[in-house]
């Protein structure tokens, strides 16, 4: 009888599969790229809808899935495998192009929302749980960070390819047609290449001296010091994003850009916040990660304030800077502290209810730019997102503490508490 082979954690013993998994995420990332250009045109032109309207009715019917779609994730976990919740993601994904590109009604465009929330919320979760089971402990950091560059990446890319399209053919609807190709090849690929982690768990539960939560629900949610004060920060950090997703060309508009600054000016954020992953995930890896998610949160409410000042161009491309910067320091070590924090028996669940916490920050984030922005000035609302991103980070500052030993630069090695 052949002996199985032996299972080795590590970013280089599984570069195929890790790599083929980047790949999958970048399909995972590009299905939700589509709508980000064209929502608010596809809106207008075919309903006769206001664009603030389809924003957030697509915010909160996409947060609220992907939401619910992480919490389920996690829980499923205990009964099917990676590769097969990774192949449900897929099978929600395949509809939404053809429901876009056939719509009858607005509400055809919200069932495809919620259909590409629970797309994203079962394969993004996937993927990064797969990435966490290959890569063990060392190189953590970088894994997220390269996983969470790809995806947004891909966001980025096929919201320009989508808006090209628009433009380009004169039919908005058109943009949806690569998400054809998308959905069907994230799909084959998951299917005939991507190969199951869980082995890679098992053998990495055998080593670790993490212990098990009593609860793994309250502990993550709140109760446990690390990762409770990460679901705070990662709440807070998509509130901030929601209510800027809605309000910030409504304040660029106000300090009279054009439409065209405006696209290129909301732009950096995002750019500098996916490409600062790739090196903020390996930070991650070298430094104590309480800092990190520290300073990075303080970093997003600084530039959240420095918008009151948006009139300036300098002080504003000052602003969007750090607030890319301060989420590419946060966004790959949320999910690194959740893994070096959970048993590998429990890190899906885990890893799904700081998903499902984080990502209904955007449903909050949008309901509350609806609504503040109504009973209060612009600038009232900014200042008070401000507010309660730094008091997140500085809590942060209070609760955790470094669990691992971390190397600096001009040290060994050194246990910070």
């Amino acid at each position: 009888m052949n002996a199985l082979p032996e299972i080795k954690l590590g970013l280089k013993e599984n570069g195929l599969q890790f790599w083929l998994l980047v790949l999958v995420n970048g399909f995972v990332g590009a299905m939700v790229g589509l709508e980000r250009s064209v929502i608010p045109e596809f809106a207008e032109t075919v309903f006769n809808l206001s664009g603030h309207t389809a924003l957030l009715s697509f915010i909160v019917a996409f947060g609220l899935a992907k939401s619910f779609a992480n919490l389920m994730m996690g829980r499923l976990a205990k009964q099917y495998s990676r590769n097969q919740l990774l192949t449900f993601g897929w099978l929600f994904a395949l509809p939404v192009p053809w429901l876009l590109l056939y719509a009858e009604s607005w509400s055809w465009v919200i069932f495809a929302n919620v259909l590409l929330g629970l797309n994203q919320g079962l394969a993004w979760s996937s993927t990064v749980v797969m990435k966490i089971d290959l890569v063990g402990e060392k190189n953590r950091g970088l894994a997220m960070g390269i996983n969470e560059f790809a995806g947004y990446l891909a966001v980025g890319l096929v919201a320009f390819l989508a808006g090209y399209i628009a433009s380009e053919s004169g039919h908005v609807t058109y943009a949806f047609i690569p998400g054809i190709g998308f959905s069907i090849i994230g799909l084959l690929l998951t299917i005939f290449l991507v190969k199951d982690t869980q082995s890679h768990a098992s053998t990495e539960a055998k080593q670790t001296t993490i212990p098990l939560l009593s609860n793994i629900w309250k502990d993550t949610t709140w109760r446990h010091g690390n990762l409770g004060s990460v679901t705070l920060n990662g709440f807070v950090n998509n509130l901030n994003d929601g209510i800027l997703w809605g309000l910030l060309p409504v304040l660029l508009a106000t300090k009279g850009y054009s439409l065209a600054q405006t696209g290129l000016l909301a732009g950096i954020y995002p750019v500098v916040w996916g490409l600062g992953q790739l090196v903020t995930g390996k930070l991650g890896d070298v430094y104590c990660k309480k800092q990190l998610l520290t300073l990075g949160m303080i970093f997003q409410g600084m530039a959240i304030g420095l918008l009151l000042f948006a009139g300036a161009i300098p002080v504003l491309i000052t602003a969007l800077v750090l607030l890319g910067a301060g989420t590419a320091l946060v966004y790959p070590n949320f999910l690194s502290v959740v893994a070096e924090n959970t048993h590998p028996s429990q890190r899906p669940q885990s890893l799904g209810i700081f998903r499902f916490w984080r990502d209904f920050g955007y449903v909050a984030g949008a309901v509350a730019a609806g609504v503040f922005s109504d009973l209060f000035e612009l600038d009232a609302v900014l200042l008070g997102t401000a507010v309660l991103t730094v008091g997140a980070g500085v809590l942060s500052e209070l609760r955790m503490c470094c669990t691992k030993k971390v190397l600096w630069p001009s040290q060994t090695s050194l246990s910070v508490q």
